[in-house]
């Protein structure tokens, strides 16, 4: 079993939305220390969002976007008797956001010749509607952990 965690840094909700989840998504888009940066494109992201689904508060498109790219199983793997098996197992919570949050970064990264809150939104918004490669990322580690059910027992 894990042992507890001791000293966690909480973050606080974020000033526009009071969202702790946003929050926690700024600080997965920073990079080098530059919160600033990273507040300004995800709130710009936000904007186009707000823009192009004529909806109040673009913080539940984002939430539905992160309910439909986590993973609810992965496969890890576990060395048994000398071979290397691909154990599927369950998706913690706080994993599950944590994917969630790096693969539609990876995903938006990945795409070219736009501004980084364009491709964030455009990125956001595939996801809320189940589709584009954060999803696809998902949809793949569920077809590996189901390709692996037979190792199922050795889960620790």
């Amino acid at each position: 079993m894990r042992r507890p965690v001791k000293n966690r840094n909480i973050a606080g909700p974020d000033a526009k939305y009071n969202s702790v989840r946003v929050e926690k998504f700024i600080n997965s888009v920073m990079w080098d220390g530059k919160k600033s940066v990273a507040r300004k494109v995800v709130y710009d992201a936000f904007a186009i969002i707000q823009e192009k689904t004529k909806v109040e508060n673009p913080v539940e498109t984002f939430e539905t976007a992160i309910r439909n790219v986590g993973p609810a199983m992965e496969i890890r793997s576990r060395r048994v008797g000398g071979a290397n098996y691909q154990v599927p197992r369950e998706v913690r919570p706080e994993r599950k956001q944590a994917l969630a949050f790096r693969w539609i970064l990876l995903a938006a990264r990945g795409s070219k010749g736009k501004p980084m809150a364009q491709k964030l939104a455009t990125e956001i918004l595939a996801a809320a509607n189940n589709e584009g490669s954060a999803v696809k990322k998902r949809e793949d580690t569920h077809r590996m952990a189901d390709a692996n059910k037979a190792f199922a027992h050795f889960a620790w």
